[in-house]
């Protein structure tokens, strides 16, 4: 199954706390909640259709704990939240050893390989990855992103977790599509090149 990255972006490439202020406040970041002012259907839409078609999610603790405080107890007439409470949620974590949502798994020591293993795994669909900035890095520098879905805001933030950092590896990506919405919110699906991988 491919992995696949959707995440909120800002124009500076920050992810962190997108949703609301004390999301995650890690590094005394205080401008959580920075999506809302430009949401719109269109970017509703498309974050519905990205949850509802995948087959799994695989998240970071953080971003797992989060999910996992507000999504059990939503209404599953949403599909979106229908299909995260059905589909398997696999945990990177070095602390956690039990997950409280149904159907979590966590993941052994050995990310890159418990990763492969799902990646290349005989089920059908793509394994989503929401937030996660640690994990999400994790994932690139062994080569295990198979695309990345960017949601790219109109603001800078100046602060906070970027998805991309010094520490990322060199990697060139191919732009297979983009779009913009009616908030001007850039919708951009990137490709590794094969031979970043």
């Amino acid at each position: 199954m491919p992995i696949v990255v959707t995440n909120f972006i800002s124009l500076d490439g920050v992810i962190q706390s997108v949703l609301s202020a004390d999301e995650d406040t890690e590094g005394g970041f205080t401008r959580g909640g920075w999506v809302s002012e430009h949401m719109d259907d269109d970017v509703a839409a498309f974050m519905t259709g990205v949850t509802a078609g995948a087959s799994a999610m695989l998240l970071g603790r953080r971003t797992y704990e989060g999910f996992a405080q507000v999504w059990p107890s939503a209404s599953t007439a949403d599909p979106a939240v229908a299909a995260m409470n059905r589909m398997p949620k696999y945990v990177a974590s070095r602390t956690v050893t039990a997950g409280t949502w149904n159907n979590t798994h966590i993941l052994g020591p050995d990310l890159e390989q418990e990763v492969r293993r799902l990646r290349y795994d005989s089920a059908d669909g793509e394994i989503a990855v929401f937030g996660s900035a640690d994990l999400i890095r994790t994932l690139a520098h062994h080569g295990l992103v198979d695309r990345y879905q960017l949601l790219t805001f109109p603001l800078v933030l100046g602060s906070g977790k970027r998805l991309f950092t010094a520490e990322s590896p060199a990697t060139s990506l191919t732009l297979t599509s983009s779009r913009t919405t009616v908030g001007g919110v850039v919708i951009s699906t990137y490709v590794p090149a094969p031979t970043a991988r």
